[in-house]
């Protein structure tokens, strides 16, 4: 995420889980920190801060290693795990909890512009490939999508001095409503809150797996549509062009500019930017998982009409040991998988199950 940004989540749908107190709160305080409510976005530099000394207290060592491959060992169940400075570990069991990395989605029509790959110094990027978006001050950038990761970053453009417009197929932007800490209490008991929002506002996550086959999909699919959050408006709102109804029928590069055809409800036009940067969200794809050998990808079996993996009550897939938590598991537990919110659940099942594997010496 871009310097600058911060979590479009609330501070009680933030808290890591932990055997005694240590919420986002409490960390604020130890600091001497202000608390910050429902009311105060939160600064991901301040989440990054929270995360790191809840590892420090709560899980120990963490060796800062990428993992190149992970392969079945010679010995079933069991893995081998390479990393990318040669080393080989085995495990008993392995889980997968690697969030959205790999599976950034740009559409075909907007890669014509890289065919070298996408990037910062390509002339398309996606979000995620970005920590610093002053890089583009001076230029003509145009936005593709109509969430929070595209209205957010087109805000930090126009602040950078960039020449930003957004470019939205919807008929029109959604925004969050501004929360009320003091409701009156027929509201809070028709609609009591939660750290996944107001009922009949915002999807609760089970702690189970959510519905049976195509209704898991569906409510994936529905649970959570593109929106900006509320705080977010005045920094967009008659401020950043952004254009509803508009899609991108062809793009094509011309030196150093991508020239784009869109079409909207005035009929076709030409825009040509210096760079397009894709706020075009994620595809769950277990095949996007590089590090994971063929033939353990191929083992795994897949949610019907997706291409996410099929997972148990406890987290694991068909290949026994290995586990996948997070983002991929949100289409077999709901969309709450996608958040801190639903690592609390998923962390004591993988935790419980995985002891299996563990031979005692």
């Amino acid at each position: 995420m871009a310097t600058g940004m911060f979590l479009k989540s609330t501070p009680d749908a933030t808290d890591l889980s932990a055997p005694e107190s240590g919420g986002l709160s409490d960390f604020r305080r130890l600091h001497g920190e202000s608390e910050l409510t429902e009311l105060t976005p939160i600064p991901c530099d301040v989440f990054v801060r929270y995360g790191q000394r809840f590892q420090k207290r709560y899980v120990g060592d963490v060796e800062p290693a990428r993992v190149a491959s992970v392969d079945r060992g010679p010995s079933a169940p069991g893995f081998v795990v390479g990393l990318d400075d040669g080393r080989q570990l085995t495990a008993a069991a392995v889980v997968v909890a690697t969030g959205l990395n790999g599976l950034a989605y740009i559409p075909k029509e907007l890669l014509r512009l890289a065919p070298e790959g996408a990037g910062a110094g390509a002339l398309v990027s996606h979000t995620s490939h970005h920590s610093d978006l002053s890089r583009y001050a001076g230029q003509r950038i145009a936005v593709i999508g109509g969430g929070q990761s595209a209205l957010e970053s087109a805000a930090l453009l126009h602040e950078a001095e960039a020449h930003v417009q957004v470019l939205v197929r919807e008929r029109s932007v959604r925004w969050g409503s501004v929360p009320q800490p003091n409701r009156p209490w027929p509201q809070r008991l028709a609609q009591p809150a939660s750290p996944w929002g107001r009922a009949g506002h915002s999807p609760r996550s089970a702690g189970h797996q959510a519905g049976c086959g195509g209704s898991r999909l569906l409510l994936f699919h529905r649970a959570l549509g593109p929106s900006g959050g509320w705080w977010l408006r005045d920094r967009v709102e008659g401020v950043v062009p952004v254009r509803t109804s508009c899609r991108v029928t062809r793009a094509e590069a011309s030196g150093s500019t991508a020239r784009l055809e869109l079409t909207g409800p005035g009929g076709s036009e030409r825009l040509a930017v210096d760079h397009m940067l894709a706020a075009t969200g994620y595809r769950l794809d277990i095949d996007a998982l590089a590090f994971l050998a063929p033939a353990l990808r191929r083992g795994v079996v897949r949610v019907p009409g997706s291409k996410a993996p099929r997972l148990t009550s406890t987290f694991e897939t068909s290949v026994p040991g290995l586990y996948v938590t997070g983002s991929l598991a949100a289409p077999m537990f709901g969309p709450m998988m996608r958040f801190v919110a639903g690592t609390e659940y998923a962390a004591a099942c993988v935790a419980r199950d995985a002891a299996r594997w563990v031979v005692a010496p």
